[in-house]
């Protein structure tokens, strides 16, 4: 087994990364689906078939690999209801409600971006 350089620039520069508040922000909402799926959460609470059918290029097991690490960083609860058939929804936490307005904002500087640079709309906000 090798051991770890502790004086590397990576190991040094993943030092820095993961005390980097910004960057572990980034890293909890990083990803292609994270936030088109915090997006439509901030109405209302979701089964996963309507979060499905609200994103509808995203596979069944991306949204299931992708709700599990929101539930896991704490961006999402999940409840489930012992019932028949079984029923499940997902809701944003307090925390992440509070990461809206940020995704809104981000939302509206890509779409000027876009416009400027590509022409396209936007498509995070239905």
């Amino acid at each position: 087994m090798t051991t770890k350089k502790e004086n590397t620039t990576n190991s040094i520069n993943r030092n820095f990364l993961s005390d980097c508040n910004l960057t572990y922000a980034v890293q909890l909402m990083g990803g292609r689906w994270k936030l088109p799926i915090l997006i439509r959460l901030s109405n209302d609470k979701k089964r996963f078939g309507e979060l499905k059918r609200m994103i509808p290029n995203i596979t069944e097991r991306m949204l299931t690999l992708q709700l599990r690490e929101l539930e896991r960083d704490g961006l999402v609860t999940r409840t489930v209801y012992h019932e028949v058939p079984p029923r499940v929804e997902y809701e944003l936490t307090p925390l992440s409600s509070t990461l809206i307005p940020i995704c809104l904002q981000l939302d509206e500087w890509g779409a000027k971006h876009k416009d400027v640079h590509l022409g396209i709309s936007s498509t995070l906000i239905p």
